[in-house]
């Protein structure tokens, strides 16, 4: 159950930030977090009815503001170089909806918990930052997490890549979980993972 309730964590801190040019990080996470989670409290009747409408806010609402690209290449880490170029677009597309879906099932377990951020630091000049924030549960202790976001050299977008919650990185738990597979069964199988998850349809578990 608590790891499930730590997967809507992962989810606000990966797709939090805001894909506006020279615009200050610390304000745009914050604003993209509320908007969100706004939505879902308006749409939750819905939601309830077709939970699958979930997809469809972390694609509007969430997925313009992160850089999956670069995340995916992340992922693939040491064995991006040796997978067959005409394989990378269907790669990246399929880990494009293999993080909608997979935040899609972690937002299922929002249920109104707190996000305090704590306040910003200097980033002039700087190419990426750390976002710092504190989950406040009235039923558990609170947990830090940290949003590792970069600004792109050619659009001066700053868009999230990672994050790390009580340890747990996102892309070194995606890496970790691809790496056998990659060097066993090659990119193809990868892909079929990501094909099989994405074709899921998202379901509620409200006594989790």
């Amino acid at each position: 159950m608590w790891l499930k309730k730590l997967g809507w964590l992962l989810c606000l801190s990966m797709f939090s930030l805001g894909a506006i040019a020279d615009e200050n990080p610390y304000k745009i996470l914050q604003e993209v977090a509320t908007k969100t989670f706004s939505r879902i409290k308006a749409e939750q009747a819905t939601i309830q009815q077709d939970p699958d409408l979930l997809k469809v806010v972390v694609e509007e609402e969430l997925l313009p503001y992160i850089d999956y690209k670069f995340a995916g290449a992340k992922v693939l880490g040491k064995h991006f170089k040796s997978v067959p170029r005409e394989q990378i677009p269907t790669f990246f597309e399929e880990f494009r909806k293999y993080l909608i879906a997979t935040y899609a099932v972690a937002l299922a377990q929002y249920e109104g918990q707190d996000v305090v951020f704590e306040p910003e630091k200097d980033f002039d000049g700087k190419k990426a930052v750390t976002v710092r924030a504190i989950v406040k549960d009235t039923e558990r202790p609170d947990i830090k997490i940290a949003f590792k976001v970069r600004k792109n050299s050619k659009t001066k977008e700053w868009k999230a890549y990672d994050m790390v919650a009580e340890g747990i990185s996102v892309l070194s738990s995606k890496r970790s979980e691809f790496e056998s597979i990659l060097r066993q069964e090659g990119i193809e199988k990868v892909i079929a993972i990501m094909q099989e998850k994405n074709a899921q349809k998202i379901t509620l578990d409200n006594d989790a």
